[in-house]
């Protein structure tokens, strides 16, 4: 009994606390009605960002991008792009600039996933998204999942804000029942199949080892066109079903017929099916043209947490290019100097 544990470390406790407001009971209820329609969960891939763990907040990190990025460098280069940009606009400090610009510049030649400026850890955090599917298919919103407020909007530039960025990673803050449950069950998940290389599927069943805890960021939405025995995303993940019902609208009038070499007819007819859906159905979950069936899913991600907080990017997460230098060169004073 000596080696008891009275508290368990942050990174191994799921803590589970009883919500009983009206809108808790409503998400708990949709939440199980979800998981038996939908039982089965397929991997999407890695998905990365960047955090900042700052003297106060203890273990705990707070996201400072969206887990947008489908390479580590790119998590990077927005991590570089933010530490610019506050050495030049947020402070008047020499030594704090300089300290800003001391992590910029290793960031531009190195692929590190994490940096310090002073007290304050920066680190590029990876995650995993994944969709739930059953026999009809991929997972679409809930009834509870969030929509824009007011009247809907079609303007790309309108885009919901992220409920991501600034989202607080701390695995030992109390959860609801059901997502508590859901996270003891996505404990083991990993890239297990044999159509993901070697390297993939051993760096993934060592991360259940290095990083065993789990948290859930807020649910993303995307749209995937249904394939012969699959389903294909077309777009990245977007904050609520509407900036997805958006996206799939238009891709169909115009980024399709931008990119793609479509015959005059079938792209009026796609567009036509875009305006109808828009017309008739602007909360609708599916739309349907010359046989293809496009659907809003509901997107889920995952961190895992180890002893140090969330984890970077794995050996076998590739890299499309290397680091390099993104902004002019600052002096401590802030001016900007010409090469």
């Amino acid at each position: 009994m000596k080696d008891h544990r009275e508290k368990s470390p942050d990174h191994l406790t799921i803590r589970v606390r009883a919500q009983d407001d009206p809108v808790s009971r409503v998400t708990e209820h949709d939440t199980v009605e979800a998981s038996v329609r939908y039982p089965h969960v397929v991997i999407r891939g890695p998905v990365f960002g960047f955090a900042e763990q700052r003297p106060e907040d203890g273990p705990r990190w707070r996201l400072l991008s969206d887990m947008d990025s489908g390479f580590p460098q790119h998590a990077r280069d927005g991590l570089n792009s933010y530490l610019w940009f506050t050495a030049r606009d947020d402070t008047e400090d020499r030594a704090l600039r300089r300290r800003l610009l001391a992590a910029v510049a290793r960031l531009e030649i190195e692929p590190v996933d994490e940096v310090s400026v002073g007290d304050t850890r920066y680190r590029v955090v990876r995650g995993d998204e994944f969709a739930r599917i059953g026999p009809d298919g991929l997972e679409p919103p809930r009834p509870t999942d969030p929509e824009p407020p007011g009247p809907l909007s079609w303007k790309l530039s309108d885009r919901s804000v992220s409920r991501t960025k600034g989202f607080v990673i701390d695995h030992a803050a109390a959860v609801g029942l059901m997502t508590g449950i859901q996270r003891v069950e996505l404990l083991s998940l990993a890239y297990r199949a044999a159509r993901y290389p070697e390297e993939v599927r051993a760096d993934s069943l060592r991360a259940l080892h290095t990083h065993p805890g789990v948290v859930l960021l807020p649910a993303a939405f995307a749209f995937a066109e249904e394939k012969e025995d699959s389903w294909e995303p077309v777009c990245v993940s977007l904050p609520t079903p509407h900036d997805a019902r958006r996206s799939m609208v238009n891709h169909l009038k115009e980024i399709r017929p931008l990119l793609y070499d479509v015959p005059p007819d079938e792209a009026e007819e796609d567009a036509r099916a875009a305006d109808e859906y828009v017309t008739r159905t602007p909360r609708g979950d599916e739309l349907r043209v010359r046989g293809r069936c496009f659907r809003i899913v509901r997107v889920e991600r995952l961190i895992r947490v180890g002893p140090d907080g969330p984890e970077t990017s794995r050996p076998s997460d590739r890299d499309p290019q290397p680091p390099m230098r993104l902004h002019p060169v600052m002096d401590e004073f802030g001016n900007i100097l010409r090469d």
